[in-house]
């Protein structure tokens, strides 16, 4: 993969409204970049408790997508398997560092970990694996190591 500086964000607000934005369907398409997708996740599983990732994003995400005139379909749009990748990815850097440190700080420590990374997936997928139809209309399990494990639970309460 070709080197990739990740976009920070300035503040907890930047990220908030990422993730509110695409709560309600008005963020502005060009801005549902790589690290919005992760400052989106982050924002939800540290303050929207009453939102279980796992099971929401792929509803969420697929409306932002079709609201904002995309398709979600074999080729393009939402993507089951890289979601679940990712949602695992925030929830092992949540549990890493310090429930008091703030969302900005949270989020550009990610987007600037291994975990953040844009090709963090394929430390577990083959690409044939990850880019199938299949993993893109639901999860697949890794076929090159098994994703990390939680220590704590992520199932809904």
């Amino acid at each position: 993969m070709t080197e990739y500086t990740p976009r920070l964000f300035e503040n907890d607000d930047a990220i908030r409204h990422i993730g509110e934005g695409l709560l309600a369907c008005t963020l502005a398409r060009a801005e549902w970049t790589h690290e919005a997708h992760l400052a989106a996740c982050t924002w939800l599983v540290r303050e929207r408790p009453d939102i279980h990732a796992e099971s929401a994003l792929p509803v969420i995400i697929a409306r932002f997508n079709e609201s904002v005139g995309g398709v979600n379909d074999d080729h393009n749009g939402y993507h089951e398997t890289i979601t679940q990748c990712f949602v695992r990815g925030v929830r092992l850097h949540l549990e890493a560092h310090p429930v008091e440190a703030s969302l900005v700080d949270l989020v550009n420590a990610l987007l600037l970990s291994e975990k953040g990374a844009r090709d963090w997936p394929l430390r577990f997928y083959s690409r044939e694996r990850l880019f199938s139809v299949a993993a893109r209309r639901g999860f697949v399990e890794p076929d090159l190591s098994p994703l990390p494990c939680l220590r704590r639970s992520s199932a809904p309460a």
